[in-house]
């Protein structure tokens, strides 16, 4: 059972450090969305599936752990949580003790990682949002407004103004 404690313990904490990675990549990110450095922005997203895969990898390999803990507690067919786990350590202290460190810590960086995509997220609307009011303003560039010039039918002619705006005359 003190191996597979460890063995968790250790997945949990390289979890920790794979959070931790991808947390200075998407600050990284952050400000290559502020500085609209697209070039960088795509290498640090490959780098950010990279790191993901590998959280995804250790994932499972907690979940493997967890599931080989639970049948040796005697809880087969159910997966039991870490902190299940912590709760049924109460004749190991030592092993519960940094069971229980690694699960805050490891909670403590995923929810800084939350809040950080969270702020990226906010950042990327705004970033669209402007770039689509910078193509309305463009294509209402193209289009110049027409002038009040009328036929004799009292149809608008459709003239449309020069270029230049405004034909402004002293």
């Amino acid at each position: 059972m003190a191996s597979l404690v460890d063995e968790l313990i250790s997945v949990m904490q390289q979890e920790k450090d794979g959070y931790d990675k991808l947390y200075d990549l998407s600050n990284q990110k952050r400000e290559a969305i502020v500085k609209r450095m697209l070039k960088r922005l795509e290498e640090l997203n490959t780098q950010e599936e990279g790191v993901a895969s590998d959280l995804k990898n250790l994932e499972n390999k907690r979940t493997r752990c967890l599931t080989d803990m639970s049948v040796v507690l005697g809880h087969d067919g159910e997966v039991l949580t870490v902190t299940q786990i912590i709760d049924l350590l109460d004749n190991q202290p030592t092993e519960q003790k940094q069971l229980r460190e690694a699960k805050d810590a490891l909670v403590t960086s995923a929810t800084r990682m939350q809040k950080l995509n969270d702020q990226i997220q906010v950042l990327l609307k705004q970033a669209l949002e402007m770039t689509e009011f910078d193509l309305t303003l463009f294509r209402s560039l193209k289009g110049a407004p027409e002038t009040a010039n009328y036929n004799r039918n009292a149809y608008n002619t459709g003239d449309v103004l020069p270029s230049s705006g405004f034909d402004a005359k002293q």
